[in-house]
C-alpha cells in the first residue's frame, strides 16, 4: 500500500492532482474520511500565505506570477511536506503528483482529469457565475499555469507520466473516483 520507503519511515500515502474543478478536495475529503488520514492542500498553504502577508488571494496570486521566487517557496513548503516522515498522509496540489516522481517517493500519484467546459460547469456550480466567464476564466488560469510551470520547472503539465492513476472524472461522479482510488489503494 504504497507507504514506506527510507528504511521504513512512513511518508506520504497518495498525492492528488488536478485542474481547478476537477473534484481533487472532494476526493481528499473522502480519504481522509475512510483513513483517518491527514492531508495538506497546496491551496491552503496558498491562502494562509495571502493572509500572513495581508493580502487578498488575487493580490497574492499576482505577486506570485510577478516574482517567480514567491511560487518557489510555496512549492518548496510542499516538497518538505512530501518528504516529512511525520507529515501529511494525503498532499493535494497541482504539483505533487510531480514532485513525488521527481523525489522518487513510492506513493500513489493520483490525477484527476476533466476537460475544461467540465471544470467551468463545475466551478460554477460551486461559485456561481455565468457558465461562459467561467469558461474563460478557468482557461486563462490553466494556460498561465502551465506556463508559469514550463518556466520555473520546465514541467509539462500536459505529461502524465509521473501518474501511477489518471482518472477522467467527466462522466462520473465523486463516489466513483473514490471507488477507484480506494480500488487502486488496496492493490
Amino acid at each position: 500500500m504504497f507507504v514506506e520507503m527510507n528504511g521504513g519511515e512512513i511518508l506520504v500515502n497518495i498525492t492528488v492532482s488536478g485542474p481547478p474543478g476537477s473534484g481533487t478536495s472532494t476526493l481528499v475529503e473522502r480519504l481522509v474520511d475512510a483513513y483517518s488520514w491527514v492531508s495538506l492542500n497546496g491551496g491552503d498553504v496558498f491562502r494562509n500565505e495571502a493572509k500572513n502577508r495581508g493580502l487578498t488571494v488575487g493580490q497574492f496570486s499576482d505577486l506570485c506570477k510577478n516574482d517567480l521566487e514567491v511560487d518557489k517557496s510555496l512549492d518548496n513548503m510542499l516538497k518538505n511536506e512530501i518528504d516529512n516522515p511525520q507529515g501529511a498522509e494525503i498532499i493535494e496540489s497541482r504539483l505533487s503528483g510531480w514532485w513525488a516522481y521527481l523525489m522518487e517517493v513510492d506513493c500513489l500519484r493520483v490525477w484527476v482529469n476533466v476537460t475544461p467546459e467540465e471544470c467551468a460547469r463545475r466551478i460554477q456550480n460551486r461559485e456561481g457565475g455565468v457558465y461562459e466567464d467561467q469558461l474563460i476564466l478557468s482557461q486563462k488560469r490553466q494556460i498561465d499555469d502551465k506556463e508559469r510551470y514550463r518556466i520555473l520547472y520546465d514541467i509539462d503539465l500536459d505529461d502524465m507520466s509521473p501518474y501511477s492513476l489518471i482518472i477522467d472524472a467527466d462522466n462520473i461522479g465523486a463516489d466513483e473516483v473514490f471507488s477507484i482510488v480506494q480500488s487502486k489503494i488496496r492493490e
